[in-house]
């Protein structure tokens, strides 16, 4: 009796997470290295751009805050306590944005500009996703922040306060953890949600750039 052939099944490796910025990197520049970064750095920034982007960064961690909380409930167990952590986090985080307001007269209510609207449309996006490419996002959201802001280092006069809250080492430390909960849950396609943030993020900084340039 012939046995049956058999078709050996062909398995993908998982991309570790940290492999990402230098398969894309044109897309990764774009987000780290954005001319609105180099102008907070050298002081060339208009205030106004900074105050936008500030009230439109405010919405958007409010949206990430909430985009988080569910996805908690998602996570497997080892993941839980570095997205629990994050969340307490953000939750200080809008209560700083409301100090910063407070100080520089913005009015955090401000309409959501298309840029941060399109970004809280793809976090609702990736509530539908599996818990993988979920993670691999919000890896992607925080990483890609951390760079952004060590590249402006040490910020201008008037900014050097705002990247030093934003490079603090309890941040990198944050990042690492979240590389871990993602790589523990390999995203399907990793290559795809990593384009669709960093796309986003470029667009959050030219958002608020164009809005006073």
């Amino acid at each position: 009796m012939a046995l049956p052939t058999v078709t050996p099944t062909r398995t993908v490796a998982a991309v570790p997470v940290t492999d990402l910025p230098s398969r894309h990197p044109d897309a990764w520049r774009a987000a780290t290295r954005h001319a609105f970064l180099g102008a907070v750095r050298d002081g060339t920034i208009p205030v106004a751009a900074f105050d936008t982007w500030l009230v439109q960064d405010a919405r958007f961690v409010a949206d990430l805050l909430r985009f988080q909380a569910r996805l908690l409930a998602r996570v497997p167990r080892p993941a839980q306590a570095v997205l629990a952590g994050g969340l307490v986090a953000l939750v200080d985080e809008l209560a700083w944005f409301e100090e910063q307001a407070a100080l520089r007269g913005l009015d955090l209510g401000t309409p959501a500009l298309p840029a941060t609207a399109a970004y809280a449309e793809l976090l609702g996006r990736l509530d539908d996703a599996d818990v993988g490419t979920a993670l691999t996002a919000l890896w992607t959201i925080e990483r890609t922040y951390l760079d952004a802001w060590s590249h402006a280092r040490p910020g201008a006069e008037g900014y050097h306060a705002f990247v030093e809250h934003w490079t603090q080492p309890g941040f990198a430390d944050y990042v690492a953890g979240l590389e871990a909960a993602a790589d523990g849950v390999p995203a399907p396609d990793a290559d795809a949600v990593f384009t669709e943030v960093v796309a986003a993020e470029t667009a959050f900084w030219a958002m608020a750039q164009d809005s006073a340039w």
